[in-house]
């Protein structure tokens, strides 16, 4: 059995998130079964998994001293400058631009390389420290690897769990994605849809409506090319492969989407462009009106400008359709 007190930057989050923090290198399912088997205690008593944490709580741990060794890892602190864009930073959170290929947190494919672990690294490098058992600057949302675009940490557990409730609750905060789709999308819509994942292969499929989990997107055209629509996105819902399950339900998959796409298209477009991801950025977050601790983002807009490879395929499409069309013989009124 270990223990460990709960100091005040630890303080006023679920047990179940404290434990995972303390033991950052276990398995999800190795989590999750000890408080099934009721191996988590707080001052000597069992606790649900959505009891919060006090100062001075004693948390107990039956766990061995090898699994503790395994389990319980510093976080690793990569010395030089952080790597990807910075969008926006003050004393509460931090905006930043992320690649695609990249994780935000780590899966069992990946646990060291991701944007979280270069976060802290760089918060490292600026003289804040970290406790495994306590809080650690974490994001308050995520993105698939293969999605680039904004994402937003909390640097305080206030100010996280504050990110956290906008994201649930879907006000005061709007997050639109740029996505290019297979096809020629007539006008600007709404999908309405019910999700339901798949937890062993991963993969999320359309049910229906009542049977899973609800779903909106809606979307907005920006630029009609000749085989594909570049839209504006922003979900209602923040569901797992949301928009590229929507897209690919309405016959409008995602260019580049290897798990929901079209294997011919994205086929052509490896050969065409070199481009193997699917085309999703997160492009813009606006606030509205907020409170503390994030009233410094009241009413700010933030835009991730679009990455390269994928700025140079919209420049590519363009030059095909004015070659194509090299004449405008349209007439306005």
């Amino acid at each position: 059995m270990k223990q460990t007190e709960i100091q005040a930057i630890g303080a006023n989050q679920r047990i179940d998130k404290f434990v995972r923090k303390w033991l950052n290198e276990a398995p999800l399912s190795f989590i999750y079964r000890l408080f099934r088997k009721k191996d988590v205690k707080v001052n000597g008593h069992w606790v649900p998994i959505d009891y919060v944490v006090k100062v001075g709580d004693i948390v107990m741990v039956y766990i061995t001293d090898a699994q503790i060794e395994e389990f319980n890892q510093p976080k690793p602190i990569i010395p030089g400058a952080f790597p990807h864009q910075i969008i926006y930073e003050d004393d509460n959170c931090l905006i930043v631009n992320k690649p695609k290929g990249l994780l935000v947190h780590g899966d069992s494919s990946e646990k060291r390389l991701t944007l979280a672990n270069q976060v802290l690294s760089y918060l490292a490098t600026k003289g804040a420290t970290f406790d495994n058992g306590g809080y650690m600057p974490s994001p308050a949302h995520r993105l698939d690897r293969n999605t680039s675009g904004i994402v937003i940490f909390g640097k305080t557990l206030i100010a996280q769990q504050a990110l956290e409730k906008l994201f649930h609750d879907r006000a005061g905060i709007i997050k639109s994605y740029l996505a290019l789709v297979v096809g020629n999308v007539l006008k600007d819509g709404e999908i309405d849809m019910d999700l339901t994942k798949n937890s062993e292969t991963n993969v999320v499929k359309v049910v229906k409506r009542g049977t899973g989990m609800r779903a909106i997107t809606q979307y907005r055209i920006k630029e009609r090319f000749q085989d594909f629509t570049l839209l504006e996105v922003i979900i209602k819902t923040g569901r797992t492969h949301q928009i590229r399950v929507h897209f690919s339900a309405i016959g409008h998959p995602l260019v580049g989407d290897r798990k929901y796409g079209q294997y011919d298209v994205n086929r052509d477009v490896l050969k065409r462009f070199d481009y193997e991801h699917q085309f999703l950025h997160a492009f813009q977050v606006e606030f509205g009106e907020l409170g503390e601790p994030l009233a410094s983002l009241s009413n700010k807009r933030f835009v991730a400008p679009l990455p390269s490879k994928e700025h140079q395929i919209i420049a590519q499409l363009r030059d095909s359709e004015q070659r194509s069309n090299p004449y405008d013989t349209s007439i306005e009124d």
